[in-house]
């Protein structure tokens, strides 16, 4: 007798583990072309079409999940950084990851904007777990008087909103470096601890 999961229920071990390899394979695999087919990443993935499908059933769907994963692998890095450096440390080094995370993505841009075409914007898509992300590191620093206070996370994703207007393929961490830099000075300005 089969097994079949109900809507909501935690998947069984076997099947997460095959939802976290189609992601792991898909993510490598749009990355590099956003034309990669389906059928290609099932395979690489070692599922079979209907196991593929069960979990994803269309292009859209899994394009969606494995930017939502990634967005939230960078989002869980903030309050592990809180727990093992100084806030205003803290708040610098998980700038760089998002940079980083922003630059080594940029190949799936393409496959995002196909992606959300029927869907229209990308609005709010990630926003919830980068914007909690933020909220802790802004509130942590605000504390600890390292920053100026009242900055909230839609003022800070503003101001380095120019991350995505740099080309991934140049040498960009100097300039993602000192854009970040820039924005720290900006919020280190008027910090009461300071």
């Amino acid at each position: 007798m089969q097994h079949k999961e109900k809507e909501g229920a935690p998947l069984r071990s076997d099947a997460q583990r095959n939802r976290e390899r189609i992601l792991e394979v898909a993510l490598a695999e749009l990355t590099r072309s956003a034309d990669t087919p389906l059928s290609s990443i099932a395979k690489k993935a070692g599922v079979g079409q209907g196991t593929f499908y069960r979990n994803f059933p269309n292009r859209e769907s899994l394009v969606l999940e494995v930017y939502r994963h990634e967005v939230q692998q960078v989002a869980d890095a903030a309050p592990q950084l809180l727990s093992t450096r100084a806030p205003d440390q803290a708040l610098r080094e998980w700038m760089d990851r998002l940079a980083q995370y922003a630059m080594a993505k940029a190949g799936l841009a393409d496959a995002m904007r196909r992606a959300t075409i029927a869907r229209g914007t990308l609005a709010g898509l990630g926003h919830g777990p980068l914007t909690s992300a933020v909220a802790l590191l802004l509130h942590a620093n605000e504390v600890a008087g390292t920053i100026r206070p009242g900055v909230t996370p839609e003022d800070f994703l503003l101001a380095i909103a120019g991350l995505w207007q740099i080309d991934p393929r140049g040498e960009w961490r100097p300039c993602a470096g000192r854009l970040l830099d820039l924005v720290m000075a900006g919020l280190r300005a008027g910090a009461p601890g300071r």
